[in-house]
């Protein structure tokens, strides 16, 4: 009975791993090829603003965070860097910097959602003619799924 036992939370254990693996790994299966460096720097050529995502903010950790320049026009939000990988990652533009998952979701409401990020290696996602980013401080990646905070950088 006790080999039962043991061979059915092992079982259960490894089965548990193999789904948390798999939910980590599959939007990394599946993501389209991120643009070229040239691309993103075409596309941040435009950029009336820089700002750099930071792996040390309060609200990343090791699974959520994002590093490297992110180029904010009115045409294009483009990063050269990268993020964690993971699903459904939206960006948003917030009227205030934002460090943490509390922060966003106090503001979240003010934000405006400008598109999918869908390459963790570089991106650039097109800004919608509606919306104007002089009206706003700070790009933020975050997980729609997971209400997870990835990173943010304040560009104004």
């Amino acid at each position: 009975m006790t080999r039962l036992l043991i061979l059915g939370l092992t079982h259960a254990a490894a089965l548990a791993v193999g789904f948390v693996a798999g939910i980590y790994a599959l939007p990394i299966l599946i993501a389209p090829a991120g643009p070229t460096s040239a691309e993103v720097e075409t596309a941040a050529a435009d950029a009336e603003f820089t700002a750099q995502f930071r792996r040390d903010l309060p609200g990343s950790d090791r699974l959520h965070w994002g590093e490297g320049e992110v180029s904010v026009g009115t045409r294009t939000v483009s990063l050269v860097g990268s993020v964690a990988p993971g699903p459904d990652y939206r960006l948003y533009l917030a009227p205030e910097a934002v460090e943490s998952k509390q922060d966003f979701l106090q503001l979240k409401e003010r934000s405006v959602q400008v598109g999918d990020v869908k390459t963790f290696d570089n991106f650039i996602v097109a800004v919608p003619e509606s919306v104007d980013v002089t009206r706003y401080r700070a790009v933020v990646v975050w997980c729609e799924s997971f209400s997870q905070f990835i990173t943010a950088a304040q560009y104004r």
